[in-house]
């Protein structure tokens, strides 16, 4: 019966593969996205880029939001674009 399963089985090796990736990509960018050195080159770099007026001072206090949110686990609605 083994033999049996592994051929049925055997078109689907591509999907299962395919999904395995999937989730060690998403792992990777969970874990990225949630490193407090990533968080923290996101604030500088929003600093500088409020220092050198790339961008105004409400789009600085947005970026350190949701970048703050992140670490603490409070990113998903934000309130200030009203967003619904």
């Amino acid at each position: 019966m083994g033999l049996v399963t592994a051929i049925l089985g055997l078109p689907l090796a591509p999907v299962r593969g395919v999904v395995s990736l999937a989730e060690v990509i998403r792992e990777q960018v969970d874990r990225e996205l949630y490193d407090p050195a990533s968080v923290r080159r996101e604030l500088e770099a929003a600093e500088e880029a409020r220092a050198q007026g790339e961008i105004t001072a409400e789009e600085e206090a947005e970026i350190q939001q949701r970048a703050l949110g992140r670490l603490t686990g409070h990113d998903g609605g934000d309130a200030t674009t009203g967003g619904g």
